[in-house]
């Protein structure tokens, strides 16, 4: 059973990104070279990756990635620091 990770990336325009993926490496090279990143990133790479979480179930992940999404930036900031 794949592992899933939550992930938080900054991007260049100093904005926040919330995914979730089975392979970080991949899914970080996608976002700053491929066709394949989020039509959000496009615009505003390069990303960097600041935060991660591993999650044994897609459910799981998706559910965090939801509840983060929701947050305002200073609690997501608050979040980041703690890793």
């Amino acid at each position: 059973m794949p592992q899933y990770y939550l992930y938080i990336l900054s991007c260049h325009d100093k904005t926040l990104y919330t995914g979730i993926t089975t392979d970080i490496n991949r899914r970080i090279e996608e976002h700053n070279s491929y066709t394949r990143g989020a039509k959000y990133t496009r615009s505003r790479r390069p990303v960097k990756l600041i935060y991660t979480k591993q999650f044994d179930s897609r459910s799981l992940a998706s559910k965090e990635e939801y509840r983060i999404k929701k947050l305002p930036l200073s609690k997501k900031e608050e979040l980041i620091a703690l890793q």
